[in-house]
């Protein structure tokens, strides 16, 4: 994606904290010469190999799953907080814009056996159920609820390039950038204040 200098995100921590915390992407590839986009969770792990890697998982109706081969180049998409920023919010006149974090992930893809696709599906669970009062764990689900794991298809994606963007007001001086930030907080919006919050970490 094109991102200016400005805003490129090229820290490992960051771009790993933010992938974490912004799983739910968009696993896009191309199928019987049509571009095809799934919404799906994939969380970033270690393979066996040390090497950083996404996983996930898709369902076998999936008409995209058809397009998964071995090695097959991939693209997922993570979309961190955005906003509008108006420049009623500067001391001086200037168009308005959109702050936002994203990451692309640029890969090959590689379908797993039925065990590892279980095995992602633990960990999956287990991450999101770790503040539930009650929480599921996929060792507990009975044989019959478990036979619906055979319908879906588990991937790993094997990471050749990461691009992540970070464009919050860098352009703007300390007085416009805390005065943005400020106009943020006062929308009440959540995805507002999450930008308003990732501004004030960016510039203390």
């Amino acid at each position: 994606m094109y991102i200016p200098d400005l805003y490129k995100d090229e820290n490992p921590e960051s771009i790993r904290a933010f992938l974490n915390q912004n799983s739910f992407g968009i696993l896009i590839n191309q199928t019987n010469g049509k571009l095809w986009a799934t919404h799906i969770p994939m969380e970033l792990d270690v393979n066996s190999e040390g090497k950083e890697i996404l996983h996930g998982h898709i369902s076998k109706l999936n008409p995209q799953a058809e397009g998964f081969r071995q090695d097959d180049k991939i693209l997922a998409v993570f979309s961190g907080p955005h906003s509008y920023i108006s420049s009623s919010w500067y001391d001086h006149e200037n168009v308005p814009t959109w702050n936002y974090t994203a990451v692309h992930v640029y890969g090959k893809i590689k379908i797993v056996d039925e065990a590892a696709a279980i095995e992602q599906l633990k960990k999956l669970v287990d991450k999101y159920e770790a503040n539930s009062e009650n929480p599921v764990r996929v060792e507990n689900l009975s044989t019959k609820t478990m036979r619906e794991a055979r319908g879906i298809f588990g991937f790993e994606i094997e990471i050749e390039e990461i691009q992540a963007v970070k464009k919050l007001s860098q352009n703007r001086d300390n007085h416009n950038y805390t005065n943005i930030i400020s106009e943020l907080q006062k929308t009440e919006n959540a995805q507002s204040i999450a930008v308003a919050e990732e501004m004030s970490k960016c510039r203390k």
